[in-house]
């Protein structure tokens, strides 16, 4: 059976920094996105800008991973792997909301999406029995604590614009039995509790992973998506932390799309540019030679496929496999090679 991991768990210590920016200084994160400068009077490279809002409404976070270490390598003079890097830092990428000050999380990132007059792109992460207890294992300790994280995720966006990717391979775990069968009743109703909180608020859109196209077998997913709320949901997102091509993708969603009142989905192509790794074990973790995919967009020139995403954070390790940091740290020898190094 095809399986992966999204690639998250423990490597939520890489967006401290990240995290207190967006809670104590948004305003500021957002006048050195515009200053055309920095303090230094360094002009070796251009502050990382929004991207145009018709084509790509969603926040570019100034003071991300990639765009620190664009920063960095300039200083070191490493110009050409700053270019290459910049690649990563100019695009919008998701934010994954961690458990730790939920709500304070999801307040910073959607105020400084709204200050750039941008929709906030999240993920929520955290559902009981969590990646099956691979590199991403974890989650909420029970079925109450994850409500309680729904609603401070929910009181942290209020009415501003957001678009939350809920829960990557929730639904497609308990298809394929990697989470016990005693755990699925509940994980239906907390995915359907999670959706109906979030579509409560004014400006959110919800999608429900519906896991990747590798996984070969569409027709066993659909049901359970319904169970789990899918048709109250905007619609579902596949390919998250995955690597099928964007074409494959775009078949496999259409085929759920079909069983579930044609809703619409949107692709994670992060890292799908060379499509899926074939030579070696545990294609998910890692794969080396991979490209980055199409740049995120809502003008895909399909009307099923709302959006193509860079739902995973491209440069972001999968776990300590082929000599990557633990899943979630930012790696920098990766990233090079996913910009084309």
């Amino acid at each position: 059976m095809y399986r992966k991991s999204t690639g998250r768990g423990h490597g939520f210590a890489t967006r401290g920094v990240r995290t207190a920016v967006a809670l104590a200084g948004a305003a500021l994160v957002l006048s050195a996105c515009s200053s055309g400068g920095d303090s230094d009077g360094d002009t070796s490279s251009p502050p990382v800008k929004q991207q145009p809002k018709g084509k790509d409404p969603y926040w570019v976070n100034p003071d991300g991973n990639a765009a620190k270490q664009v920063a960095a390598y300039d200083k070191d003079g490493k110009k050409d792997d700053a270019g290459l890097i910049r690649k990563i830092a100019e695009q919008p990428v998701a934010e994954w909301i961690v458990p730790e000050n939920a709500e304070d999380q999801a307040r910073g990132f959607t105020e400084a999406a709204e200050k750039a007059d941008r929709d906030a792109l999240l993920v929520v992460y955290n559902i009981p029995h969590r990646d099956c207890g691979q590199y991403s294992g974890g989650g909420a300790a029970d079925g109450n604590a994850y409500r309680a994280f729904i609603d401070q995720v929910a009181k942290g966006i209020e009415d501003r614009h957001a678009t939350v990717i809920l829960e990557p391979d929730a639904v497609l775990h308990m298809v394929d039995n990697c989470t016990p069968a005693q755990f699925h009743e509940e994980r239906y109703d907390l995915l359907k509790g999670a959706i109906g909180k979030l579509k409560s608020l004014k400006n959110t859109k919800v999608y429900l992973d519906a896991g990747n196209a590798g996984w070969q077998n569409p027709d066993a997913l659909w049901e359970p998506l319904k169970r789990s709320g899918v048709e109250q949901a905007d619609g579902f997102s596949v390919n998250v932390s995955n690597f099928q091509t964007t074409q494959t993708s775009t078949d496999f969603g259409k085929k759920l799309s079909a069983k579930i009142g044609n809703k619409p989905f949107v692709i994670d192509t992060a890292r799908n540019g060379n499509g899926p790794y074939t030579k070696g074990k545990d294609p998910w973790c890692n794969p080396p030679g991979r490209a980055l995919g199409e740049a995120p967009t809502t003008q895909t020139s399909d009307p099923l496929v709302d959006a193509y995403l860079w739902i995973k954070r491209p440069g972001e390790s999968d776990g300590t496999c082929r000599g990557g940091p633990k899943a979630g740290q930012w790696w920098p020898e990766y990233a090079l090679g996913l910009a084309g190094k």
